[in-house]
């Protein structure tokens, strides 16, 4: 079979608080299952081989000390997991 997929969402440093998102984790879940929604809708890959995780402020890229670094980190990784991990 073919490998699984995770994608994750990731957000900057700066506290979030919106009616439609409570925390920056619920920022980045949303983020990534906006992309496996896509990717299962548009490229037709199979939805058992997809799953999202959020991150939230916890895994920067870069730190958050500035503008460009804050976009830096607001952004989706696709990670593709091995078959067989041991």
């Amino acid at each position: 079979p073919p490998n699984a997929i995770r994608i994750e969402g990731h957000t900057a440093g700066v506290p979030i608080r919106t009616a439609k998102f409570q925390s920056n984790w619920e920022l980045s879940t949303a983020r990534a299952s906006v992309v496996v929604e896509y990717l299962v809708t548009t490229s037709g890959l199979a939805p058992e081989r997809l799953s999202a995780a959020g991150y939230g402020e916890f895994h920067p890229r870069v730190p958050n000390d500035s503008a460009e670094n804050r976009a830096a980190n607001r952004r989706i990784d696709i990670v593709i997991l091995d078959k067989d991990p041991r």
